[in-house]
């Protein structure tokens, strides 16, 4: 994980519990998974229908998903065999 334990787990928002959601990285307090979020904003949803259909959801959690993710991506290590 790392790259300073992914900035914080994106300023203490998001949190990692193998008992919650089997692990998946979620929003602290929450069943709401990053990917979730990620996914319900690639499918066209925006932040307003989030929050409406997840109340407990606020725009700083959202926008903590997406600082997350990238930042998850952005120090990756990619391993490619040939």
């Amino acid at each position: 994980m790392s790259h300073t334990r992914v900035r914080a787990m994106a300023e203490n928002r998001i949190e990692v519990d193998p008992k919650v959601m089997m692990g998946k990285p979620v929003i602290r307090g929450t069943r709401i998974t990053v990917e979730l979020i990620l996914r319900k904003l690639g499918e066209g949803a925006d932040e307003t229908a989030l929050l409406d259909a997840y109340p407990r959801l606020t725009r700083e959690d959202i926008h903590a998903a997406m600082r997350y993710a990238a930042d998850a991506l952005a120090y990756q290590e990619i391993a490619i065999v040939s």
